[in-house]
């Protein structure tokens, strides 16, 4: 079990209860999920978490300006945040590392995929 505060950021449903099992599985517990970057912001006003998963394309914000919206806040400034996408390409990811994502996932993706690349940040 992960004493960790995990907000996700997905607006498909299918694809929330994805990583929402793929999180249990990999023994997160204490999981905040969001519909769009809105959202997502609405929901840890009062709250920090200490991880972020966020979807790049959302309705209302998307996850590149969710992501620019959370590095100019201090709280957020260090937070491991990562892309979780269909959008694989060279240009995306980089322009994903230049926002400050300290990884990159591209859907579909399992528990295991997840967990490797949560590793660069996260001690299991």
């Amino acid at each position: 079990m992960l004493d960790i505060k995990v907000l996700f950021v997905e607006d498909s449903l299918t694809m929330r209860r994805i990583i929402m099992n793929s999180l249990k599985t990999i023994g997160f517990t204490d999981i905040i999920e969001a519909t769009d970057g809105e959202d997502a912001l609405k929901k840890i006003e009062d709250t920090k978490v200490e991880l972020i998963l966020t979807d790049w394309n959302m309705p209302e914000m998307n996850g590149e300006q969710l992501v620019r919206h959370l590095r100019e806040t201090e709280m957020y400034k260090t937070t491991p945040i990562f892309m979780i996408t269909t959008r694989g390409m060279k240009a995306d990811v980089l322009t994903a590392v230049k926002l400050g994502v300290n990884g990159y996932i591209v859907k579909p993706f399992t528990a295991e995929i997840l967990k490797k690349k949560l590793s660069k940040c996260i001690d299991f």
